[in-house]
């Protein structure tokens, strides 16, 4: 279940979100019972116990609405209360979070009775201060904050919190967004240490749920047998996914001989073995590869060919003549061989599929060989040291640090000219590309050379 789902003014609920909801009840101190989401449930009785000990007593108002009451609702206070009351507080049926049951309206013990009333729950400011420190804390947000109402389209409203999920409640308070903003302007670039056994694809899909983000993308694909270093994007980084993905790698990979396989690794069916040569200059063999040359695509690819992947042709059994693509290997050194294997260190461009090295190298060898094990251990300036593990809470790294490219802290006029896109003399010297920055480090955008100046790039306003 997407518990970031967004339900406003311009996002109507749909109904096979409402259909997958498992709903719990809960009768409130007033013998009044209100629906909730099952996980937001538990999520709202831990934080009820946690504020119990601080003294605070909280309990539900109201949660789940179908479509049929909150019209009800809306019919009263538009009678009752005005237009202007129903824009600021009240949604139009379909468009109220409380359709998705994530939503709770709080309301405040006190004294041995309930505050109930908007106008009593805005007197209690400092309680409901203490209660907004720690709703992410059990995977809540404040909806309806102070200073927000342009982006939220709702007045203040300490009592509405809303489940999230643990994650995503903990960025947007850290960071003082609204949910709004979680969802259309947040970014962040991840260093992952991939496990052996999982696709890059598991690994994206699996922060995408984490992050309750669905445009989440990595910048390189490693095989289900590598591990190591991979750089994922979330949000907004997106933008940057190909400067990230043209950075150079840096791999160890263990090679092992007499054998060859229809993947190029020993996750593959052998297709030929033979016996092991002895005294294989494979020193001087890896040395020759230092130079830039067209590189055959593996069958067992993802590249497309006629529009098809490659390995789709390769599991039907069809013929298709392999692409080459221009690759440079910038370094390569032999690190140890024994009788039946060894294991090098490279550094490449692009594009270059190590597997097809290997294979290229157990050519120039006159034998056969194939890949057993295969690391990542450098992106561009990201080692494998610096990354986290899956199953971690992870570093949250900003685009500009992710980059590598010069940053440019501009004026207030010149934040102008480039949050509206336009060119600017090149009088930094810029070769390639820069990143530009507002005085308060906020990212605007990322220029390129055209000629004697800049234009836009990427724009981050």
């Amino acid at each position: 279940m997407k518990y970031t789902v967004l339900v406003n003014k311009e996002n109507r609920i749909k109904d096979k979100f409402i259909n997958k909801c498992n709903l719990v009840t809960h009768k409130n101190g007033l013998d009044i019972e209100y629906q909730v989401e099952e996980e937001a449930y538990k999520n709202y009785l831990l934080l009820k116990e946690y504020l119990e000990k601080l003294n605070i007593f909280i309990d539900i108002e109201d949660s789940y609405r179908s479509i049929e009451r909150q019209q009800e609702l809306y019919n009263y206070f538009l009678k009752n209360n005005g237009q202007e009351y129903c824009d600021n507080y009240v949604a139009v049926p379909g468009f109220s979070e409380h359709h998705t049951a994530l939503a709770i309206d709080l309301i405040l013990k006190k004294d041995n009775g309930y505050l109930r009333e908007d106008m009593e729950l805005l007197k209690e400011e400092d309680t409901f201060k203490e209660i907004h420190k720690v709703l992410h804390k059990y995977g809540f947000i404040l909806r309806y904050p102070k200073d927000k109402k342009l982006i939220t389209g709702y007045n203040y409203e300490p009592w509405h919190i809303r489940y999230v999920g643990e994650y995503p409640a903990k960025i947007i308070y850290e960071n003082n967004l609204t949910l709004e903003e979680y969802l259309t302007s947040f970014g962040t670039v991840l260093y992952i240490n991939k496990p052996k056994g999982v696709t890059s694809f598991d690994v994206v899909n699996s922060i995408s749920k984490k992050f309750g983000i669905k445009r989440v993308g990595h910048t390189g694909t490693l095989d289900p047998l590598a591990t190591g270093v991979l750089i994922v994007a979330v949000g907004t980084a997106c933008k940057v996914v190909e400067l990230l993905t043209s950075y150079d790698k840096e791999y160890i990979a263990t090679v092992e001989l007499g054998y060859s396989t229809d993947t190029l690794d020993i996750e593959g069916k052998v297709l030929e073995k033979q016996d092991i040569k002895e005294n294989l200059n494979i020193e001087e063999v890896l040395n020759s590869f230092k130079k830039t040359y067209l590189q055959e695509v593996p069958i067992y690819s993802a590249v497309k060919v006629n529009g098809k992947k490659l390995y789709e042709y390769a599991r039907n059994n069809i013929n298709v003549e392999l692409p080459k693509k221009c690759v440079t290997i910038k370094e390569i050194k032999l690190l140890s061989k024994n009788n039946n294997s060894f294991k090098f260190k490279c550094s490449v461009t692009k594009g270059c599929y190590i597997r097809s090295l290997i294979n290229d190298i157990a050519k120039e060898l006159n034998t056969l060989a194939t890949m057993s094990d295969l690391i990542r251990t450098r992106q561009g300036k990201i080692y494998l040291d610096e990354t986290d593990n899956v199953d971690t809470d992870f570093t949250l790294h900003s685009i500009t640090e992710a980059l590598d490219y010069d940053i440019i802290k501009v004026d207030s006029s010149l934040e102008k000219k480039i949050c509206n896109g336009m060119k600017i003399p090149n009088t930094y010297n810029v070769l390639d590309k820069v990143i530009f920055t507002n005085e308060s480090n906020k990212l605007l955008g990322i220029y390129e050379v055209d000629n004697n100046e800049l234009k836009v790039w990427k724009n981050f306003i």
